[in-house]
């Protein structure tokens, strides 16, 4: 039976969390007694990518794009869109800058127009957990393409002649690691997915894990058949329990239908896979440490070379990518490596996954073509940032990437022109700042993170990034001298030269970036002992402007330290020996009588 209207309730991490699980129940609860289930199919799917506008839903035929909706309007929905027909108006994507009060499709919806989806296509879109949906959008067609009408050498030629990167951070050349995997001699190769995704801010992999998991094992297979490997390995975070159910699912589901196995589909190819949790070790993402916790070792960088094509996991040839960079491999089988090859840039082709976060007004996730300006994605797909404020700088690459200032804003994304600038495009990790910002606070923020997630075998991580660290501690408590600004810029390049693996190799680019383009702020901190942005508490000071001040006395209630005097219509005065710079007097003022 054909079905009138199809009600797509975003499953993802982020729309569960606003209970888009209790919506899926009401919605179905209030089809049933309508007698409408039969009519109209209810499919909770992974992640939309307006994560800002969840919990979402769309109902089509006509993709009505539904925003911020909560269990209590599920009888709407259904009494009203689907028995009358009628839109239900409040809950419509309210985004102005399509040109209309409210967006009725979220085609329309100017986060969506700039993108083009490959990697991110079935999510949102499809059943993570019926295969037969995955089927019915081409599923598993680009693995029999491959073991039926090409030798394995075919496949990587056309990994290689595609262009596509690793999307991992590195961004090496797929095809190529692909070949040295595939000449090494051994009598057991392994295939191995890198979905420990670690760096602050960070969702991409998760969210096509949660959304769209056969594309992963699709393309798994599709590499064991290339290099000759039959078992494969998905080392995963637990701190993902929604991406690991699904994958259990979905592993079991191809099971079943004989898509995993011995002589799958009678080829005399054989594959299978298996789940390997991660603790949330931020250096277990660096693919040899990866390694060791797979075989249960303790998670620490080997030695290279011999890199992992010659003796990776249990000392075999092994071939890893991570899961952004699998989940093109499918797409590009199918359409074509010139296909691919079209979107993008000279040397960085095809799209990118983005998790847009911070200070921008639609957070989520977002794919784009390389080489597409950051302009583009702050001010078109972001819409911009909120209050009024102003752009002021953009961190990719997490921990191990580095800050974009305003005035490149225009610089296309892709691997060569990020590392130009002295940033990365990392796993995909994309945070927006604005003038409130402290660029100094930001790198010590970054640098916070590395230092606790340094596994310690290396020196130059161990201890320089702690020196490091204590540096600009010093200069946010205004104790440190222009000599230690030497002092830093030194220790980070030893720290990048010489450490083990890349995750101390990076860890200073933070640091490196936001002096090289905010040199005036920590200038600042050091000689003028001031916070420009005022976030760093120790060179804060609050003060009530005396003509402003109305004696209202609405500070002085709130202060949780009683460091605010005055009588009612009286001038007040905050103490700076008790002020603990918590912000709840400016907060509650409505003169704008306190200045930070």
């Amino acid at each position: 039976m054909l079905e009138r209207a199809h009600i797509l309730v975003c499953g993802g991490t982020g729309c569960t969390s606003g209970k888009s699980n209790e919506i899926y129940a009401e919605l179905s609860k209030h089809l049933k007694e309508n007698e409408l289930d039969k009519e109209v199919k209810l499919i909770m799917t992974g992640c939309f990518g307006l994560c800002a506008k969840g919990p979402i839903v769309v109902v089509y035929p006509d993709g009505t794009f539904y925003q911020h909706v909560k269990p209590t309007d599920a009888e709407e929905i259904v009494n009203e869109h689907i028995l009358k027909g009628r839109v239900v108006e409040r809950l419509l994507n309210d985004d102005k800058s399509a040109g209309t009060d409210e967006v009725k499709s979220f085609n329309e919806t100017p986060f969506y127009k700039s993108q083009r989806r490959v990697v991110l296509k079935n999510c949102g879109v499809i059943d993570p957990e019926n295969i037969d949906e995955y089927l019915a959008y081409d599923g598993y067609l680009a693995y029999q393409k491959a073991v039926t009408e090409m030798q394995p050498q075919d496949v990587i030629d056309v990994l290689k002649k595609s262009g596509l990167r690793g999307r991992g951070g590195g961004g090496f050349p797929t095809g190529l690691k692909w070949q040295f995997a595939r000449d090494s001699k051994s009598d057991q190769k392994y295939v191995v997915c890198n979905a420990d995704e670690g760096d602050p801010g960070a969702f991409m992999d998760r969210s096509v894990l949660e959304g769209d998991p056969h594309a992963l094992i699709e393309a798994m297979m599709i590499a064991g058949y290339a290099i000759g490997a039959d078992k494969g390995y998905v080392y995963v975070r637990a701190e993902y329990p929604i991406a690991v159910r699904r994958l259990q699912i979905a592993i079991q589901q191809a099971l079943e239908y004989g898509i995993l196995g011995n002589n799958i589909m009678g080829t005399g190819h054989s594959f299978t896979l298996e789940l390997r949790l991660g603790a949330g070790a931020f250096v277990c993402g660096e693919e040899t440490a990866l390694l060791n916790s797979t075989e249960g070792k303790r998670g620490e960088p080997r030695q290279r070379p011999p890199f992992p094509a010659v003796k990776g996991l249990f000392q075999k040839p092994t071939l890893i990518n991570n899961v952004e960079t699998y989940a093109n491999i499918p797409t590009i089988l199918l359409k074509g490596a010139d296909w691919f090859a079209s979107m993008g840039t000279e040397k960085s082709k095809g799209t990118k996954v983005f998790a847009l976060g911070g200070k921008i007004k639609n957070t989520g996730l977002v794919e784009i073509p390389m080489g597409t300006t950051l302009r583009t994605i702050v001010e078109e797909i972001g819409g911009g940032i909120p209050n009024g404020k102003r752009f002021k700088a953009a961190q990719t690459g997490g921990p191990s990437g580095g800050c974009i200032p305003a005035a490149l804003i225009d610089t296309p994304i892709d691997y060569d022109n990020l590392i130009s600038i002295g940033s990365m495009m990392g796993s995909g990790g994309l945070i927006v700042m604005d003038e409130d910002n402290c660029m100094v606070d930001i790198a010590k923020f970054f640098l916070e993170f590395t230092v606790d997630e340094s596994c310690g075998k290396c020196t130059p991580c161990r201890i320089g990034n702690k020196r490091l660290y204590e540096i600009l501690e010093k200069i946010t408590k205004g104790e440190a001298t222009m000599k230690d600004l030497d002092k830093m810029e030194e220790l980070c390049y030893y720290i990048k030269e010489n450490s083990l693996c890349g995750l101390g190799q990076t860890a200073p680019n933070p640091v490196i970036s936001t002096y090289r383009y905010f040199k005036d702020e920590y200038i600042a901190h050091v000689r003028d002992k001031k916070c420009p942005s005022g976030v760093c508490k120790a060179l804060t000071s609050y003060e009530i402007i005396p003509e402003k001040c109305v004696g209202c006395g609405l500070c002085k209630r709130v202060c949780p330290v009683g460091a605010i005097s005055g009588e009612i219509r009286e001038k007040h005065v905050i103490d700076p020996d008790k002020c603990i710079k918590c912000g709840a007097c400016i907060a509650s003022c409505k003169k704008n009588a306190i200045k930070k």
